[in-house]
């Protein structure tokens, strides 16, 4: 019996001025979703990640480097 791999990918959440929760892999070219919760956002992104699979199941994966965070000065 083949045991499945597990793989672990980062996921960017953010939420919107109607409050909706925009999510993204990072991971993968043009992978976003979006949900009223984000419940809803996470099982969205997981459908989207398993069709990016689908289309290049032999791609090489972006490689996710990490978050920043930049100091600007607003008017």
């Amino acid at each position: 019996m083949k045991e499945d791999k597990l793989m672990h990918l980062p996921i960017l959440i953010e939420q919107d001025e109607d409050g909706i929760f925009i999510v993204s892999c990072p991971s993968f070219q043009a992978c976003h979703s979006y949900g009223k919760t984000v419940e809803e956002a996470m099982n969205n992104i997981r459908e989207v990640i398993e069709l990016c699979m689908e289309e290049s199941p032999t791609k090489e994966l972006n490689r996710f480097i990490g978050f920043r965070e930049l100091e600007m000065k607003v008017a």
